[in-house]
């Protein structure tokens, strides 16, 4: 009979941890990367705090990620000169996507603009609780990607690199650099669309050549939210606290055994943390013990606001909790209006303005804004010609990666701010143009890293967020 081994242990008794949780909280032995400021420690990795470079002004961020390209004319950037020449042909010159559908006709906003608080910044009526909250808002208007395409502009966004697969998302880096504040839930948290995965899957919230416990870790779409959180059962209570006893007597002889194996030691951490998570996943996932009030402020008594205000509602508990990073994403890519543009575009924004607008009101009320990023934005925006469907009910527009906005609130970001500018139809951005890798050095800044110096080693050489490519720290956004 073969001897009852540490391996066959864990493999018989799961204890109820679900999978999920172990996927993410293990890290692989064979990784072999060192920060490139202790390049004499051995390779360990784990998501003990870290000290930031410098003084942070934000712990935690929120990102509402808006797959498809919303169209910014529509939306957040007035163009009277669009109005004025609809229907007219634009004489510059237009990069399509689709040019089988392609039209030069200028199609202006069938929406109408409206400044609003103390900033004044217009805002569409489209997004009347976004107007609610401007003066918290930084919204940046000369996003450009130069590329039209959705994957390759998440990417950008995401990795730093336009098209490439294979790289640590903002996220990763995060974690990387700081760490978790919590030892009870993990550092970095991604909350699906019941109607399936966004745009590019999986690589919006890809570790990269990282270790797998940077990853995001995706709680489901629907409750449970975690499968298999509690033990079985005939494994609970003061079972279940003996067979844990049994494996810390076990992974603690292994690592006597084993003197200097750094992974071993977050392995036995990670058990720990996935044992803790019974508890803690639980408490943080429970919106029913928010208020009513609360809950009506993100639209949960509404059908169209339900299932996202829930989900940004549970964002928020998690960054109270400790969670550094948690990512918000919608199904497909329902910004991608490319037909009935007039249906479509108010139906989205039903959908996710009140409970967004609600995330900055609640966070700031509580007093949780000034340390926390709320980011709202897609990969690309929308042209200002039509597509090939004139003026007509069944109007639309293609895609445009050469000016669009975003916003952020929080974290020391400038409320009421409107920076930069697209050209007078809204085509290309032409004053205080801003990439992806601006946005990636900004944020790890307000994080207290300087994102040359957060580094890792891949590929015999040290990598960094932006991997080298050009990128400012703009203090122009910055309170």
């Amino acid at each position: 009979m073969q001897p009852y081994t540490r391996r066959r242990f864990l493999s018989d008794n799961a204890m109820g941890v679900g999978s999920m949780a172990l996927a993410w909280l293990m890290q692989e032995g064979s990784a072999q990367a060192t920060p490139k400021k202790l390049p004499k420690d051995p390779v360990h990795f784990d998501l003990t705090p870290k000290a930031p470079h410098f003084a942070p002004r934000a712990t935690a961020m929120i990102s509402l990620f808006q797959h498809g390209g919303p169209s910014h004319v529509d939306l957040t950037d007035p163009k009277p000169e669009l109005t004025r020449l609809s229907g007219t042909d634009y004489t510059g010159d237009v990069q399509y996507s689709f040019v089988n559908r392609a039209s030069k006709a200028l199609f202006g906003s069938p929406w109408k603009f409206a400044p609003h608080g103390e900033c004044g910044t217009e805002i569409s009526e489209l997004l009347p609780h976004l107007a609610g909250i401007v003066d918290d808002v930084c919204l940046i208007r000369s996003m450009h990607t130069g590329a039209n395409g959705h994957e390759v502009s998440i990417r950008y966004f995401h990795g730093g690199i336009p098209g490439v697969l294979g790289r640590p998302t903002l996220g990763s880096w995060l974690v990387y650099g700081l760490g978790s504040e919590s030892q009870e839930l993990p550092a970095y948290l991604v909350l699906t669309d019941p109607g399936g995965h966004p745009v590019d899957g999986v690589n919006n919230w890809s570790n990269g050549f990282m270790p797998p416990l940077f990853q995001g870790t995706v709680l489901r779409p629907k409750e449970p939210r975690i499968l298999n959180l509690d033990a079985p059962p005939h494994l609970r209570g003061a079972l279940q606290e003996q067979n844990l006893e049994f494996l810390r007597a076990l992974n603690q002889r292994h690592l006597e055994q084993h003197p200097g194996e750094a992974d071993l030691e977050a392995r036995i951490a990670s058990y720990e943390l996935a044992a803790s998570m019974q508890t803690a996943a639980r408490e943080a996932l429970d919106i029913s013990q928010e208020t009513q009030a609360t809950q009506a402020l993100y639209g949960l008594d509404q059908p169209e606001t339900r299932e996202y205000g829930a989900r940004c509602l549970i964002a928020r508990r998690l960054v109270e909790r400790g969670v550094r990073f948690v990512q918000l994403f919608l199904g497909g890519q329902p910004w991608d209006n490319h037909n009935n543009i007039r249906t479509a575009l108010p139906g989205v924004c039903k959908r996710t303005d009140r409970p967004a607008a609600a995330l900055v009101t609640d966070l700031k009320q509580r007093g949780m804004l000034d340390s926390t990023i709320v980011h709202w934005g897609g990969e690309i925006g929308r042209l200002p010609v039509t597509e090939n469907h004139g003026e007509t009910a069944s109007a639309g527009r293609d895609h445009n990666g050469q000016g669009y906005s975003i916003w952020f609130a929080g974290g020391g970001f400038r409320g009421g701010t409107a920076y930069g500018e697209t050209d007078e139809v809204g085509h290309r951005a032409v004053t205080n143009v801003l990439t992806p890798n601006d946005i990636q050095a900004t944020l790890m800044h307000q994080f207290g890293l300087d994102h040359k110096e957060l580094t890792y080693l891949h590929g015999g050489r040290d990598q960094e967020i932006t991997a080298g490519r050009e990128a400012r720290v703009v203090t122009d956004l910055l309170a």
